[in-house]
């Protein structure tokens, strides 16, 4: 009878890891803010696609059986693992699948005079980026400070923290993280040096904070650091005119965005060429960012800091 329960044990065990590990495999993969994607961009029959974040498919699936027409969709990431969940299932249905950062793409796109129906960006860090320890993205989980969404590129996380100067590390922390103890955190990392691990580098950057905070004392840090070995805000400011010479007149572009720096780029771009004036280029779908609904951050909590706008190019 005892052995009896120990095999039940072992058994309900087993099948509790599996489900955890199914669990996980299932939220890897859901996209953000997807029912107000379709409702904006609004996909119709026929129409041509371009996603300068295809991460693993999440919202090409959708605007795809829309569009029924992926022969006209190109799906970019920078990503090479990304790339690869993508073309067994895009590739053979006619997509042209492209490894490549959203500019390097757009800048591409524009040199062949492609133009675009529906244009989507999700500026976000995928799922998969926090739930791989070995990626260097997550705090909680030990990994290399590796932090890049490019794995071929030179620069890493590592190469920042522990060879930039104080006064570098600051002026990172503070430009892209808007951390408030930038200066103190920069020379803790200093005195520190050499950091080798993401779980290592939060504890000295918590080491600056004292009390209880809502959310981790090295989130900023964290964001500014891989803000940074991305380059990413430099990117989207030189690319969103890029996108919007690449939309088809009535064309439509939605950006999702999951800090305050992004989003403020976006609504200055948007703001400027769209609005209630005689020659304006785009008219504005979205008065002011869209948000996650309650019922979707039960499910998908990693929708609760995106945003997104979009845009419709006016018929000239």
């Amino acid at each position: 009878m005892h052995q009896n329960k120990n095999n039940l044990f072992a058994l309900l065990s087993v099948n509790n890891k599996n489900k955890s590990k199914m669990h996980r495999k299932l939220n890897s993969h859901i996209p953000v803010l997807v029912e107000q994607v379709i409702k904006y961009l609004d996909p119709k029959e026929g129409d041509s696609y371009l996603d300068l974040t295809a991460g693993y498919g999440g919202h090409a699936k959708r605007v795809l059986e829309l569009t029924k027409n992926p022969e006209q969709a190109v799906l970019v990431d920078r990503d090479l693992k990304a790339i690869e969940s993508l073309e067994p299932e895009y590739a053979k249905q006619g997509a042209q699948i492209l490894n490549a950062d959203f500019l390097g793409a757009s800048q591409q796109m524009m040199a062949e005079g492609r133009r675009f129906d529906v244009i989507l960006a999700d500026l976000g860090v995928s799922s998969q980026h926090f739930n791989e320890a070995g990626r260097g993205f997550a705090i909680n989980a030990e990994g290399p400070l590796d932090m890049r969404m490019d794995q071929a590129q030179d620069l890493t996380a590592a190469d920042i923290v522990n060879k930039y100067s104080a006064v570098e590390l600051a002026d990172i922390l503070m430009r892209y993280g808007e951390e408030p103890k930038a200066r103190l955190i920069a020379q803790k990392i200093v005195l520190h040096r050499p950091i080798a691990t993401t779980t290592e580098l939060a504890r000295i950057v918590a080491h600056a904070w004292v009390g209880h905070s809502k959310i981790h004392p090295a989130t900023r840090t964290f964001q500014a650091i891989r803000i940074a070995v991305n380059d990413e805000l430099e990117q989207l400011q030189k690319s969103l005119p890029l996108w919007i010479d690449l939309l088809t007149p009535g064309g439509r572009l939605a950006v999702i965005s999951f800090h305050s720096l992004e989003d403020r780029l976006v609504k200055q771009v948007f703001a400027e060429l769209g609005g209630d004036f005689y020659d304006a280029e785009l008219k504005l779908l979205t008065k002011h960012p869209i948000t996650a609904e309650k019922r979707e951050l039960v499910f998908n909590p990693r929708a609760r800091s995106a945003k997104l706008r979009a845009v419709a190019k006016i018929n000239t």
